[in-house]
């Protein structure tokens, strides 16, 4: 990117606008879009965090939600992009426990607090789950700890409550799978009815880890199984790296818009598991595939897909075990940034003719020529008109603010996890 600022933008910009006026792309219309995409960031991912074995501190990482909350507006200083930072119960309980002043505390700075995550799976009474568990007592504290963050809701003005279970199991024979399956939709139900008025549940999935038999909300049919039994409050979460190897996600994602029922996104990468790796970092072909389906969805004459296209929620659900912490936050949103233009590229006309006619080639080749696309200086030039600097990276790590907040926060000491 700083070639491109050294090179000025302009030029580049300037030859993509001649090029797609060619091909009868409005430029103005790419950048309103661009203007207006919104991305969630994690309170977590702004703190410590590693693997079971080891965390590595890094200098001037978040210890504090209120810090969790300078950083996040930080990010959205200098991208202009994401508003809201989402928190997680219990690690972003407020230290005098007033989510009002808190709420007001990011107000102050900027931004929102966005979607609430619960935590059903650190402590210790769920070595055999949460609301799955089959111990009743345990399924009553589960559920108690969710309702308890539909209150939190209101009080921080949240519209998404995000869940996802750690509940599975880990032999066979260990419980019953149809039992488990009763218990996971009981409590869903109770949560269900208790959702603040106008916000949604959204249900997250993960085919594997920690439970390695069996899990309860293993892959998108489960969720979005039960999400329709719940009612159209209730969505399905897609996290990047919750998948097998070589699934295609980005046909799940067109599966649920055309149900209304894709909810959120989870945004990250991974090579092998549950890596948690910038987002774009791996295969961002992928990522251009997957917003490919969301802005065919937004555009389309379907009101289904097209109404739950404008309403999905994207975060940024990374752990940034070995780079430090703001800067690599800012750099994936350059990375949605940057592959969400390359989708709005796409000739979406041509394309249709293409695929009707059986063109197999010409369907293909718009689809990568569209990914092909320099789009850094479109992106430069909309930062511009926003009032923001042109390269977010490289305006955060002149602007002072990480070698601030290593003075004055120092280094936390870390086990493991979360910190």
């Amino acid at each position: 990117m700083q070639k491109l600022t050294e090179l000025n933008h302009k030029a580049g910009y300037e030859l993509l606008a001649e090029t797609l006026d060619t091909q009868g792309i409005s430029i103005e219309k790419v950048k309103d879009a661009l203007k207006n995409q919104k991305i969630e960031t994690a309170s977590w991912a702004f703190a410590n965090s590693g693997t079971r074995f080891k965390a590595f501190p890094h200098p001037g990482a978040a210890t504090t939600t209120r810090q969790k909350i300078d950083d996040a507006a930080t990010v959205h200083r200098l991208t202009g992009v994401t508003p809201t930072v989402a928190l997680h119960i219990p690690w972003d309980v407020p230290e005098d426990g007033d989510y009002v002043a808190m709420r007001q505390y990011a107000n102050d700075r900027g931004i929102q607090l966005g979607t609430i995550n619960s935590n059903v799976f650190q402590d210790n009474a769920y070595r055999l789950g949460s609301v799955s568990n089959p111990n009743s007592s345990t399924r009553v504290m589960a559920l108690d700890h969710i309702l308890e963050c539909c209150n939190i809701m209101t009080k921080v003005h949240s519209d998404n409550l995000k869940l996802w279970f750690a509940d599975g199991t880990n032999y066979p024979g260990q419980d019953g799978l149809r039992d488990r399956k009763h218990r996971m939709e009981d409590a869903l139900k109770t949560v269900y009815a208790q959702l603040p008025e106008g916000a949604r549940m959204l249900l997250e999935y993960k085919f594997y880890e920690p439970a390695f038999y069996s899990t309860d909300v293993p892959d998108w049919g489960t969720a979005y199984g039960m999400t329709l039994k719940l009612g159209e409050k209730a969505q399905v979460v897609v996290d990047l790296g919750h998948h097998a190897q070589a699934v295609n996600i980005e046909q799940i994602v067109s599966f649920l818009l055309d149900e209304g029922k894709l909810g959120g996104f989870d945004f990250n990468d991974r090579k092998y598991g549950d890596d948690d790796l910038m987002v774009g970092s791996v295969n961002p072909y992928q990522l251009f595939l997957i917003y490919h389906e969301l802005v065919g969805a937004e555009y389309s004459d379907h009101p289904v897909a097209s109404r739950n296209a404008r309403q999905v929620a994207y975060m940024l659900d990374q752990c940034h075990n070995i780079e430090g912490k703001i800067g690599a936050i800012i750099y994936s949103v350059m990375n949605c940034q940057e592959i969400y233009a390359k989708a709005l590229l796409v000739q979406g006309d041509k394309l249709a003719q293409a695929q009707t006619a059986g063109e197999v080639l010409e369907a293909h080749r718009l689809i990568t020529d569209a990914y092909r696309i320099d789009v850094r200086p479109l992106v430069a030039q909309v930062r511009e008109e926003m009032g923001l600097a042109v390269d977010p990276l490289a305006a955060y790590r002149s602007s002072g603010y990480e070698e601030k907040i290593q003075k004055d926060r120092g280094v936390a000491a870390t086990k493991g996890g979360f910190q």
